[in-house]
């Protein structure tokens, strides 16, 4: 009977949250990543926040250039298709009368102003080229975790020297993306610069096919896969501009045979005679410097990057580390940064813990907490960090103290020669121990990474509990019972005492990591 509930639940949320935001004739977009379901909306003023976010499968609601509401990993990829299908459907059965029509113009108009000014606050250039980069690597995370969690099983077979047989043919389920992740990198650079998503494919599937090492380029042997993703994202850019000037000047009549022909011979000979060589620098550039950091300051250089992640993923710029944790896994196996990073979301835990403990007459903030904690052990933040601790405020400083001693830790460890390292990128927290590697036995990579966690909960709840809140924040969020009752009653007189929705520039392209942050 679970099996054939599931769709039902799933459909059910879908039912509960499109009332809540002014019907189907409100949405413009529709669309998810690994947690949250984002929506373009064309009048945002119709949206009911307090009852959306009251709903039980709602963790959180968030406000970037779309509307996000934070489902969760996994629910969110059920139930989108489920709110699709709802969309369409009563768009479908909607009576089509004169005033139809008009409608939608009108919520378009009321919701353009609001939705331009959106725009121009988060589209910086910079912002917006990180926003492209993630766009073309997030999409790849799934397939980065499965191949990585199925590396980690296959060392572990390997070790205990259980299954020799299949070992193997785990070895190539696992390898066998990383192999050919430049192809994909290079398809989807291309689509979202507006080229031909195959042509992009096409020109970075040079970077690892075998036969370039018979290529001389700046006096040496080129290596099948030298530049890696890197170098990939730059063939696929070239191609794009090559194509967009193919498409301006051949005639339509030559165009298909052309502009494909150009394209490729063109940005593939630059790749081959420029782009591999100096991203492959580049990448061999990446690489020795992370281990050099961590190697030589490792406790310090853990200590600031677990504490200022938190910082970067409110500003967006936490995309900027993507293609170089992908370069690390593709020339490492794994990177060394993101087990620091993730102690971000290890100081959230043990902060929400210290606000459960200091506001025992809140009934609101604790029902949010304990609902959350569960996915923040797992590494999914959103709903401590927006529905808590930013928030309230000083506890978003005490969390990222947390994370920096966590980070310290694991760093500190890196530092001896312990590196600790993830297989893929995406989960934090709980979720990242079956991605977990290293260059010494598991064991000790895992109470590395463990020690790291407990180091991270406990500062984040030490230092929460003593520097969190000032007394007049005590006094007026442990509200006396008659005031929480009527908090209870009335949510909307006491807004302070409930999840409060953040405006905010980030996005979740590593949500888990935000996640724990992603």
């Amino acid at each position: 009977m679970a099996p054939a509930e599931t769709p039902d639940k799933n459909r059910a949320t879908a039912e509960a949250i499109l009332p809540l935001l002014g019907g189907a004739a409100n949405i413009a977009s529709i669309a998810h990543c690994m947690t949250r379901l984002r929506l373009g909306l064309h009048d945002r003023s119709l949206v009911q926040d307090e009852p959306l976010k009251a709903l039980p499968a709602v963790l959180g609601v968030v406000e970037d250039e779309t509307y996000q509401i934070v489902l969760g990993p996994g629910t969110v990829a059920r139930v989108t298709p489920e709110f699709e299908r709802l969309v369409e459907e009563e768009r479908a059965t909607a009576p089509a009368t004169p005033e139809a029509a008009p409608t939608a113009d009108e919520l378009a108009e009321r919701g353009a102003a609001i939705k331009a000014a959106r725009k121009a606050r988060n589209a910086t250039p910079f912002k917006l080229f990180l926003r492209r980069i993630a766009n073309i690597f997030v999409p790849l995370i799934p397939a980065l975790i499965g191949c990585g969690i199925i590396a980690g099983l296959n060392g572990l077979l390997t070790n205990l020297h259980w299954l020799p047989s299949l070992v193997p043919a785990l070895a190539a389920l696992a390898s066998g993306f990383m192999s050919l992740i430049a192809v994909f990198v290079g398809y989807n650079t291309a689509k979202e610069f507006g080229g031909t998503p195959i042509l992009g494919g096409a020109v970075a599937a040079i970077i690892v096919f075998p036969g370039v090492a018979n290529v001389d380029a700046f006096g040496q042997k080129l290596s099948p896969g030298q530049g890696g993703v890197l170098g990939a994202l730059g063939a696929a850019v070239l191609a794009v501009y090559v194509e967009k000037w193919c498409r301006r000047w051949v005639p339509e009549a030559l165009d298909v045979l052309v502009t494909p022909t150009l394209t490729v011979i063109v940005s593939g000979l630059v790749t081959l005679y420029g782009l591999m060589y100096v991203a492959g620098e580049v990448s061999t550039a990446i690489g020795d410097f992370a281990n050099w950091l961590l190697a030589n300051g490792g406790a310090g250089a853990g200590f600031v990057l677990g504490g200022l992640f938190l910082p970067l993923v409110m500003l967006g710029l936490h995309q900027a580390l993507i293609p170089i944790h992908t370069t690390l896994i593709e020339q490492q196996g794994y990177t060394v940064l993101l087990p620091i990073l993730a102690m971000a979301g290890a100081g959230q835990v043990g902060a929400a813990a210290a606000v459960y403990l200091r506001l025992p007459r809140n009934g609101s903030i604790r029902r949010t907490i304990r609902s959350a904690l569960p996915a923040g052990f797992l590494g999914v933040g959103e709903p401590l960090i927006y529905g808590v601790s930013l928030p309230l405020g000083r506890p978003f400083i005490t969390a990222c103290i947390g994370g920096a001693f966590g980070g310290g830790f694991v760093g500190l460890f890196n530092q001896l020669g312990a590196a600790v390292g993830s297989t893929a990128i995406g989960p934090s927290g709980w979720a990242l121990f079956p991605l977990l590697d290293g260059n010494k036995g598991l064991g000790e990579t895992v109470v590395v990474y463990g020690g790291g966690l407990l180091a991270g909960y406990a500062m984040g709840f030490v230092a929460t509990y003593y520097f969190g809140f000032t007394k007049t924040m005590l006094t007026e969020l442990n509200a006396p019972a008659e005031a929480e009752a009527a908090s209870t009653a009335e949510p909307s007189s006491v807004p302070e005492s409930g999840p409060v929705q953040v405006r905010t520039g980030a996005d979740d392209a590593l949500e888990p990591v935000a996640e724990g942050s992603r």
